[in-house]
This record gives structure tokens, sequence and C-alpha cells, in this order.
């Protein structure tokens, strides 16, 4: 048996959120299962949902490799169905296999260098499924630690895009690293984009990668900005990862202004141009804000990646699989503002720094040190 540090998280009833590396026993891979020495593994948003969610990380208790803090309401109560669950956390990672199953797809990766999805990736090992894992080739576990949430989310934009018929699309919160890979990934694909970021910085730098429309939403004329660029892409489709808040509420705005300004005829029911958007995330915990000034021709959902891959089907995965690798270090490469084991995850200038999911400030776990 194969033993090694992991770490866990865990929501009690009274609120208390147990963050902690201990000792564990790893059991062999079965079948179509590979053991992986995970070597690095990036701290995602997506992650930080069971990580950190809304607690009081300010007032927690700080040990060495645990830490204990405060789950205020009403997010304790939206989180019935976890509680005194002890859950591995950390969706995405690297590492080599080194033990498999008995299936020959399993077999096939004995000794590679591989990215994988485990579910417990802040981890020395993990179990993967061998479908689920993209050989990296010459690519350094570094380099392949996030081959898999943030592009293959981006890619699956574009080819919900296309599924859906659309030629354009809105992005919020643009200036992240999924961001960036969308606008690269657009300018391949012939689907024009439209960044919505909130800094004169973020412009700068999305313009520089090539984006021919980037509006800031702290200018005094952001909606006129808006307006003109969904005007001239017909982007009236678009994804978020704020959630809460107001950004989806001002992109419906601004696509229905451009479609009622094209209309010949007033009607009081709006325009019947199609409006949606997705949301993928919450950078904001606050409540989704919609109001009643953009008719009745929107629709609003949620958009996640397991979901889209299986809708999708294997020879369309397989395609943005092959994609991600052979543009790693490219479209798809990823930068980190620091490192840490899995002990150094748990302090408390860690926690308060990648739990703020600052642009261009991701946080590798390397769990050997």
């Amino acid at each position: 048996m194969t033993t090694g540090k992991q770490l866990f998280t865990t929501l009690s009833s009274d609120g208390k959120l147990t963050l902690e590396v201990s000792e564990e026993t790893f059991p062999e891979p079965k079948a179509n299962q590979v053991l992986v020495k995970m070597e690095a593994a990036p701290i995602n948003p997506s992650d930080l949902a069971i990580l950190t969610s809304a607690a009081d990380f300010e007032n927690a208790e700080y040990s060495a490799g645990k830490v204990v803090a405060q789950m205020p309401e009403p997010f304790l109560s939206g989180q019935k169905a976890r509680f005194d669950q002890r859950l591995p956390a950390g969706n995405e990672g690297a590492g080599t296999v080194i033990a498999t199953g008995d299936s020959d797809m399993a077999k096939a990766l004995m000794g590679k260098r591989v990215a994988c999805v485990p579910g417990n990736a802040f981890s020395q090992y993990a179990i993967a499924d061998a479908m689920m894992c993209l050989p990296l080739g010459d690519h350094s576990c570094e380099e392949g630690a996030s081959s898999f949430v943030n592009p293959m989310t981006a890619l699956g934009f574009a080819e919900n895009a296309k599924m859906d018929g659309q030629k354009a699309m809105v992005h919020t919160a643009a200036a992240s690293n999924l961001g960036q890979m969308l606008i690269k990934i657009c300018a391949e694909d012939g689907i024009e984009l439209v960044n919505i970021v909130r800094k004169a910085e973020h412009v700068e730098m999305l313009k520089g990668l090539g984006a021919k429309y980037v509006v800031n939403s702290s200018d005094d004329d952001f909606m006129a900005q808006l307006r003109s660029a969904i005007d001239a892409t017909d982007a009236f489709y678009g994804f978020d990862p704020i959630g809460g808040g107001k950004a989806t509420d001002t992109v419906f705005k601004a696509m229905e202004q451009v479609a009622v300004s094209k209309m010949t005829e007033y009607s009081r029911y709006g325009s019947n141009q199609e409006k949606r958007m997705f949301i993928y995330g919450r950078l904001d915990f606050g409540p989704t804000m919609l109001t009643p000034s953009y008719g009745f021709g929107w629709t609003l959902s949620g958009w996640l990646l397991t979901p889209f891959l299986q809708k999708a089907g294997m020879e369309t995965v397989g395609r943005m699989r092959q994609r991600v690798l052979d543009n790693l270090t490219t479209t798809f490469a990823s930068s980190y503002k620091a490192k840490v084991d899995l002990e150094g995850m748990l302090t408390k200038d860690a926690i308060l720094d990648y739990r703020q999911m600052k642009t261009g400030e991701k946080y590798l776990v390397t769990p050997w040190g």
C-alpha cells in the first residue's frame, strides 16, 4: 500500500470549517484507474467553493497543517448536504503514473507524466481515471498542472457557441487566465469576442494579446462602449464568472438596448432578439441581480465543464484535449504568483491571498515541497 499526505476539508453543522493535512493510505488502482504521484496542482476558483467558500479566515485558528474557520450564514445553511463529510480537494494537477489497473488504456500510461482531474489533487498521491488523463510528453508537470480546467473550459465556451450557431460572445472578468486563453481561441476560430474588464491596465494587456473589443466597466462611458461593441459584433450570447451582483444584468441591458435600436416598430414586450448568458463561477457570493429592463427574450443558466463534456461527446472532447496539448506553452500557458506545499496552503498569509482570486496571482501547490 502507498501512504502519503493529503489535504481534507470538513464543514460541521455548527459552522466550523476545518482544513487539515493528514497521512493517508491510497488504494491500488483497478481496471481503468492509475495511481499518480502528484507533483503540481493549481488552486483554481472552482477549488475554493469547498476549500474556503465564505468562511472567516481572518479570525480563524491556525496551527501546523490545520486551520479552523467559522462559516457565516446564509452560506452555512446553503451547504447542509456536505455537513460532517471529510472531503478531498484539488480538481486538477499533474504527476507521474506509478501504478495502473489492468486495462490497456491504464497500462499504456505507466511511468508517464500526465495531467489529470482526480478531485483530490492537493495530495502526494491520487487515483485518477485513465480516460481523464492527458499524457504530457516532454512537458513538465508544472507546465501541465493547469491543462484541464481553464483550457477545457475556455474551449468549451467556443464549442458551445458553435453548437448554438453563435459567431460572437461577451465575456465578463475577461482579464483572467481563462479570459486570456479565450481571446486566443476566438481569434483562431473566427469568433468575435467582447471582453469586459475593470481596470485600464487590463484593457492594455488584452489588446496586447490581440483583443479587438475590450471595454472597461470603470469608465464613465462604459455602457456606451459596451453597446458599441455588441452592435459591431452581434454578441447576444455570453459567459460570466462573477455570478453575484449586476454583471449579467448589465450585459443583458446593453444587449437589449442594441436590439431595440434596430427595431422598426415599438413593442411593450421588448425586442424579439434572443439574449443568453451563462454563469460559470461565483467570484461574487452575493445574489444575482436581474432587473425588468430587457423584455422577456432572455435566458440565464449555469455552465459547468463536466456536464458540457458529457453532452459534447468523446470525439469533440478528444479534439479539445489534443488542441490543449499542442498549445500547452502558448495559447494554454499558465503562470503562478507563488508555490506552496500542502502545509503552506494552510497558512493565514497564503489563504487570505489566494482566496482573493486576483488576476495573474494564482497559486501552485507542490505536494512534495
